[in-house]
């Protein structure tokens, strides 16, 4: 690194790490990020994939939340329209009046200063229609976004609404949003700090499968793989944004803390069902999910996701190593009973899960609180035993990224007697510049692009879901090979783009968290094998190595994801 100011060390390079990094480096902080697995490795990647206001948490009385997230969500639909796209969702509702009263005990409990709630085995009882609409017009009210249509109430029979079993009498539906793939979108704010920090003069550096340890005021980056010590230096401050491992990380660097992180774990199911398919369309075009409790009273989505349909969470209190939680049998049952209460004519069996995904979300530790209970939102601890300062993230979530990053550059700039003279409130993601919000828009540009580029409509279709309107610069650099990675429309360009701009060091980075192939309907090993091979080209992997980690790829998708791998190509 260049610069002659000592960095600011982030370790975890999730959407929070990524996000301050960025914040930091608008304001020409020099930033040195590390994480010991690969970028948005963590909870990122499996979160339900919503950016929202968090309509639950008006039942806790967490309005500041609410009306943060939301207007976060109006800014990201804005700034990141490549990534961010509204959603409308349906809320089944089978009476007038239930749940005012369980509503009415949690607002006084949590602001009663309470951290544990009364179990009961009596069945939770569904939200009623007054109690929704009130919570729906609240809703309304603190988003005051134009763009959006407010909610609205429907009879189950109506044509609109998605049809659900006979037991409810109404839908209630309104509007947020979904983030598809929030792992291209940490991708693209890392490459927005890379960009910002040049504009600024500051240094920014990522190291993946790096470790940092700590001794006094000096830390020593080391490569997982062999230990070699890349650098060490004194970092100006350290931000611990690990996410659900911040107690492992303070243990590991020899900080004394008491315990910070409760983390839930959240578990989901993808499946390319095509009865679920069709029952969240309505119009016969537009596609909706459903927001919904589950007989236990948790919250479900069954939410449309491309060509397939995810549907999530569980919400299970977790110990241990986050890396290691994967979705139980247990888990996949429940969100499959759940599905067919709300849809019987789908009718889902185990046969139609086609992967699923478990992470750890970051909350903090709040004893014997239910999970559900357990605040979203967020805020810095700082470890005062520490030789510069240091602080550690607690919560967080996809939607808030930002304003997170925000109030964290704020606290360490000041920490370090700097002045805030940025920040990211108007700052488009790179991808969004010039992208059409219309469909027949995005059409007429996507020719266009193709025409300039001499690739095809279906290639540049698959670029501009991984990147946005950066594709035709990604693919005008790589015009001298215009093929297709193997048993897919994507450009083999987009493997060498990135091994050389994002930070891909394995087969697995390519699969789960670049071209997003992980959920793709048929993955093929000749697929594996053809990406291998072009990271072997780009000086990324041993060429001797591809078969290898073609078959550890094929091994941990099959075990943490129950994705089937099929053999050749199609």
């Amino acid at each position: 690194m260049s610069s002659p100011d000592p960095p600011v060390l982030i370790l975890g390079a999730g959407i929070n790490g990524a996000a301050i990094a960025r914040e930091l480096a608008l304001n020409g902080v020099s930033v040195c990020l590390v994480d010991t697995a690969d970028l948005a490795y963590g909870a990122t990647a499996y979160a339900s994939r919503l950016i929202h206001g968090g309509l639950r948490y008006l039942e806790y009385g967490e309005f500041d939340l609410v009306r943060e997230s939301l207007a976060e969500r109006t800014r990201l639909l804005r700034l990141a329209p490549q990534f961010v796209k509204p959603l409308r969702l349906f809320i089944p509702i089978e009476n007038r009046f239930g749940g005012l009263w369980r509503s009415a005990q949690r607002f006084l409990f949590k602001h009663s200063g309470g951290t544990r709630q009364r179990k009961t085995n009596k069945p939770a009882e569904s939200r009623g229609l007054w109690l929704v609409q009130a919570g729906l017009r609240m809703y309304d009210e603190y988003a005051r976004d134009p763009e959006l249509p407010r909610h609205a109430t429907h009879r189950a029979n109506q044509e609109e609404a998605i049809h659900v079993a006979p037991q409810y009498r109404w839908l209630c539906s309104y509007y947020d949003a979904q983030i598809r793939f929030p792992e291209r979108f940490v991708v693209a704010l890392l490459n927005d700090a890379a960009q910002a920090a040049k504009e600024a003069g500051a240094d920014f550096q990522l190291l993946n499968y790096h470790r940092a340890t700590l001794d006094g005021r000096t830390v020593t980056i080391q490569a997982q793989s062999g230990g070699q010590t890349l650098r060490s230096f004194a970092p100006a401050a350290i931000i611990n944004a690990t996410g659900a491992w911040v107690d492992m990380t303070l243990e590991r660097l020899g900080i004394n803390s008491q315990r910070l992180m409760g983390g839930t774990k959240g578990s989901h199911i993808v499946t390319w069902n095509e009865r679920l398919h069709a029952a969240l369309t309505h119009h016969g075009a537009e596609y909706a999910g459903l927001y919904a409790e589950a007989a236990d009273g948790r919250p479900v989505f069954v939410l449309p996701f491309g060509d397939a349909s995810l549907i999530g969470t569980t919400d299970e209190v977790y110990e241990g190593d986050p890396g290691d939680a994967t979705a139980t049998r247990a888990e996949i049952d429940y969100l499959l009973a759940t599905a067919n209460e709300l849809l019987p004519e789908v009718r889902l069996t185990e046969q139609d899960v086609d992967l699923h995904y478990s992470g750890v979300r970051p909350l903090p530790y709040v004893g014997g609180a239910t999970p559900a209970s357990i605040t979203r939102r967020h805020w810095l601890a700082e470890n005062k035993e520490a030789k510069m300062p240091f602080f550690s993230v607690i919560g967080g979530k996809l939607t808030t990224c930002r304003s997170l990053a925000e109030e964290t550059a704020a606290l360490v700039l000041g920490k370090l007697g700097r002045a805030v003279t940025a920040n990211s409130e108007s700052r488009p993601i790179p991808g969004a510049a010039g992208y059409p919000q219309d469909k027949d828009q995005q059409q007429v540009a996507l020719q266009q692009v193709a025409t300039r580029t001499g690739f095809l409509p279906a290639q540049v279709q698959a670029s501009w879901q991984l990147l946005g309107t950066s594709a035709e610069a990604v693919l005008q650099e790589f015009a001298g090979d215009r093929t297709s990675l193997a048993g897919t429309d994507l450009p083999a360009a987009l493997v060498r783009h990135a091994a050389r701009h994002e930070w891909a060091r394995t087969l697995d980075d390519l699969v789960e968290r670049r071209l997003m192939l992980l959920y793709h309907r048929r993955l093929y090993e000749g697929t594996l094998r053809h990406a291998a091979a072009l990271l072997a080209e780009e000086g990324v992997i041993d060429a001797r190595q591809c078969e290898v980690q073609v078959a550890a790829c094929v091994e941990r998708l099959r075990v943490r994801f129950g994705k089937q791998v099929y053999a050749g190509l199609p």
